[in-house]
């Protein structure tokens, strides 16, 4: 096996010396006037992955920064009994607020900044399959989350719930265009996740080195590549949904209003049936996550490596069955029930398979307890205490008990924040290196990991006893003298603690950009995948030759074999780039304008003007001009890109 293997590399390395000799007689690749731009214009036209990837970091930093102040208030509102630090409408709109920040515009953009950052790395590609598609489905969620926010500022924000359930999302009691803003501002920020997952199943697809088949991809790349899918057939759900209620608000249309033949329980339906995968859209990649930190920190491969694979798979195929037992009181039968009981019970299983492979590769393994480890190691337990609750919600006599109490906000939390917001700083912490070419400091970073996980366990575990005693969610106040007040008054202090570890982490992430540029390719010193193989942070072409993989955990295995690189699977050659461009950020904008036209396009103005340009849809004609017109443009001109010639690569 070892003679195949070194007969293999010499074989490759024969057929590059041959093609570069060639390559060096040919006159170099037609070239193509470059596109750069300095400052923000940089940063707007920009079409490689690395950078947008540091966008949505950003962006997603911003927007958790909102969430989590909207949790503080929330949480100051709770520390006694009846409080009168907010109203009861202020409060509606902070908990609709904070869940709909959080889930949509607050992980999933730091999920997809790590999807950009890493996955064409691990298969070796020089960029996403779509360059120009990446920037757009950035652009558009931006513009979505911050339509959105403008409700804070433009008539109030939606208070009807983060599910937005009927008819409290009607207009009967939802009058303001609060909600309009969370219909319309969730549309457009959408469009940019199913664009981003697209682009990725085009990317693991199409764009593997030479020898990286499907059961040699990463853990990491297989969970974007099953995340990715589910967006492509869970986002469409939650679109419709999203149009009917836009309908019934703006244009009296009746899909949810009984007293005209509609039906409120069938936006649950479209709600849950697009929001439990959606819960596997951000703990899948949270998995992939620990399901690299794990193995590096424990120089051992992945136990499992292919129980995992398809464990992901029945995920992702399961959580398409489980989604009526959010809707366990609504009066769907004994057989409903009992069948959705069941299927929820058992998607149980591959997570457990998943669990118990972490634990396995730990054993025996030379453990190394890093920041990102501490976060990986502490996501374990905590995300099993979320399934457990879970398989116990499961149960429908016991979820009639459970049902709209502080136990299931206690059991979402144990999964998103406990599961997915652990796996995200560890795999931040990870990667900060590869993006950045700094390390995070390790004891700024062990204290974010303390401060946070005690903040955590302070806030959310004494909520499932809180839940058992009967306090009601969504409630802005409580009367004294039921053993309420002091589990509340200990997760606000907790609450607290958890704001403490993020400014902690914020401190870290500014000390170290204040330092050089200078963290090894590896500087782990035992990675396993392909992005280690290449510096940090990565030149813009990524790899100067696409590299042969030989095996799972490719990187590993040369060092194994004694190499400090990979073999190149091609000749130095002249590398395609892709132009920057504006129109991805002008198409965005005009989506952003014709939205907000169309959601005032039925008020009265005190202004003439306005009321000429709004109720004429003026405003929403000039949004789809700008969109339409930019996309005519890509379409009449051709853009080749740009090329990185051999001399270049060289130094020469």
């Amino acid at each position: 096996m070892n003679s195949g293997s070194s007969n293999l590399e010499k074989g490759v390395q024969t057929l590059a010396q041959t093609a570069q000799s060639l390559n060096s007689a040919r006159p170099p690749a037609t070239g193509h006037r470059v596109k750069r731009h300095t400052g923000l214009m940089d940063w707007i036209t920009t079409v490689d992955h690395k950078k947008i990837a540091i966008l949505y970091l950003w962006a997603g930093g911003f927007f958790f920064g909102i969430g989590g102040l909207e949790a503080i208030l929330i949480r100051i509102q709770l520390i006694k009994p009846m409080n009168t630090f907010l109203d009861a409408q202020t409060f509606n709109e902070l908990i609709t607020m904070h869940g709909t920040t959080m889930i949509f515009l607050g992980v999933m953009p730091v999920i997809f900044a790590l999807m950009n950052a890493v996955i064409p790395l691990q298969i070796g590609a020089r960029d996403v399959a779509f360059p120009f598609l990446n920037a757009l489905g950035f652009w558009t969620f931006l513009f979505g989350g911050l339509l959105l926010n403008l409700s804070w500022v433009m008539g109030g924000a939606p208070d009807a719930g983060w599910t937005a359930y009927t008819p409290l999302s009607s207009t009967t009691y939802s009058a303001t265009h609060g909600v309009d803003f969370y219909t319309i501002g969730l549309q457009i920020a959408g469009l940019g996740t199913l664009i981003g997952g697209i682009n990725f199943l085009a990317t693991i697809i199409t764009m593997r080195a030479p020898g990286m088949s499907y059961m040699r991809m990463p853990m990491f790349a297989w969970a974007t590549f099953i995340t990715s899918a589910i967006i492509l057939f869970a986002f469409p759900a939650i679109t419709v949904g999203l149009v009917l209620l836009t309908f019934d608000r703006i244009l009296g249309a009746n899909f949810f209003n009984p007293e005209t033949g509609g039906n409120p329980v069938l936006w649950q339906h479209i709600f849950w049936i697009f929001g439990h995968p959606e819960v596997y859209i951000l703990i899948l990649p949270a998995f992939g996550i620990i399901s690299e930190v794990i193995p590096t920190f424990s120089r051992k491969r992945l136990f499992g490596y292919s129980s995992m694979v398809f464990a992901t798979l029945l995920i992702a195929f399961l959580g398409f069955m489980v989604w009526a037992h959010h809707m366990f009181t609504t009066g769907l039968g004994p057989v409903a029930n009992a069948l959705f009981s069941v299927s929820t019970m058992l998607i149980a299983v591959p997570t457990g398979i998943k669990i118990f492979n972490w634990l396995f590769t730990m054993w025996g393994g030379q453990v190394r307890f890093t920041t990102p480890n501490l976060f990986a190691v502490g996501f374990i337990p905590t995300f099993t205490m979320g399934g457990v609750t879970g398989v116990m919600l499961a149960s429908a006599p016991a979820d009639f008990q459970f049902h709209d109490t502080y136990f299931v906000v206690a059991h979402f939390h144990y999964v998103i924040v406990g599961g997915l917001v652990l796996g995200l700083f560890a795999g931040l912490h990870y990667w900060w290196p590869k993006m950045f070419g700094r390390m995070l400091s390790e004891t700024l970073g062990k204290w974010t990991f303390w401060t946070f996980i005690i903040g955590f366990h302070l806030t959310f575990f004494v909520q499932h006893f809180l839940g058992l005693m009967g306090m009601q969610r969504r409630v802005f106040t409580y009367l004294p003298n039921q053993q309420f007040d002091t589990l509340n008054l200990v997760s606000t202090v907790g609450a607290g603690l958890m704001g403490v570890g993020m400014l902690i982490f914020l401190w870290n992430i500014f000390i170290t950009s204040r330092k050089s540029a200078d963290a090894a390719d590896d500087p782990w010193e035992d990675g396993r995948t392909l992005e280690w193989t290449i510096p940090s942070p990565p030149p813009e072409y990524n790899f100067k030759q696409t590299p042969l993989v030989r095996g799972i955990d490719a990187f590993w295995k040369e060092k194994r074999a004694g190499h400090t690189s990979m073999t190149p699977s091609e000749p130095v050659g002249s590398i395609h780039m892709p132009s920057a461009t504006i129109l991805p950020f002008l198409m965005s904008a005009g989506i952003f304008i014709a939205g907000l036209g169309f959601m005032f396009s039925r008020d009265t103005f005190g202004s003439d003007l306005l009321s000429f340009l709004f109720n004429n849809y003026i405003v929403t004609g000039l949004g789809l001009v700008i969109t339409f017109g930019s996309m005519l443009m890509r379409s009449l001109f051709d853009d080749h890109g740009w090329h990185i010639e051999p001399e270049e690569l060289e130094g020469r």
